[in-house]
């Protein structure tokens, strides 16, 4: 279960309530002024979020949520609405890795690990796709073969893969290619204890899959690995696998 909703919040042109002095609360006016918002003071109606970075700050925490704000305290996470996530940014693309207050090194460490795997023209690549979404309609028209295209196409190895850099042909080249065929059914057999235990393989199947078929007894956490729009049936005597037009994904339980 996720102990937060993980959401990207429009701050350009947003006020946001700043409280306190010092490096902490001058660290959090220069993200919120990176991300185009401007810091005022306790008060502003228009204002929807806040940042507290006082020494006793649960009075504070208390006027701004009673005003409707919600609050980031610094230090104290038993008093944040939302926290803070360390940020890999290669606009448009964002990563934030959290760890719900629990360890800002932590999502630190795993931002640097992340820092070396993806390539500096990530940003490049998702802006030119963005600038191409009337070609992929017009190359594949039926939305889950477009989607089952590009999973393909950005997945490892795949013609548009995430973790290399591509010039600015490459989309173009990709569009002009044959069609791919990503239509049929995997069958694999569960037998871990939790979502952990899937090969990679497998994790890519359930990512890609646009039905979930499974026999009673396959762990609820391993069924949260595949994509959230995808069909899921559960298998049984008497019953009859559905029709896919994509990807069918069966597990089996032991």
């Amino acid at each position: 279960m996720l102990h937060s909703l993980p959401l990207f919040h429009r701050l350009a042109g947003q006020p946001v309530v700043l409280l306190g002095d010092g490096e902490a609360a001058e660290a959090k006016r220069r993200l919120v002024e990176r991300a185009g918002g401007h810091c005022v003071g306790e008060g502003d109606p228009q204002a929807r979020l806040a940042f507290v970075a006082l020494d006793e700050p649960e009075a504070a925490v208390a006027r701004l949520r009673a005003q409707g704000l919600l609050v980031n305290t610094v230090d104290r996470p038993e008093l944040c609405d939302f926290t803070v996530p360390s940020i890999l940014d290669r606009d448009p693309v964002l990563l934030a890795i959290g760890t719900g207050g629990a360890s800002a090194g932590l999502a630190k460490a795993v931002r640097l690990r992340l820092e070396q795997l993806l390539p500096q023209g990530l940003g490049r690549l998702a802006a030119g796709l963005g600038a191409a979404r009337r070609k992929l309609r017009e190359r594949f028209p039926d939305a889950g073969e477009r989607r089952r295209a590009l999973d393909a196409a950005l997945g490892n190895g795949g013609a548009l893969d995430v973790l290399r850099e591509h010039d600015d042909q490459a989309i173009d080249a990709w569009l002009g290619g044959a069609a791919p065929d990503h239509a049929g059914v995997v069958e694999f057999t569960f037998s871990g204890r939790d979502a952990d235990d899937l090969t990679l393989r497998q994790a890519r199947w359930l990512g890609s899959a646009d039905l979930v078929a499974h026999e009673p007894g396959v762990p609820a956490a391993l069924l949260d690995r595949a994509r959230a729009d995808a069909a899921r049936q559960e298998l049984g005597a008497g019953v009859s696998l559905a029709r896919c037009a994509g990807l069918t994904v069966i597990i089996r339980s032991r």
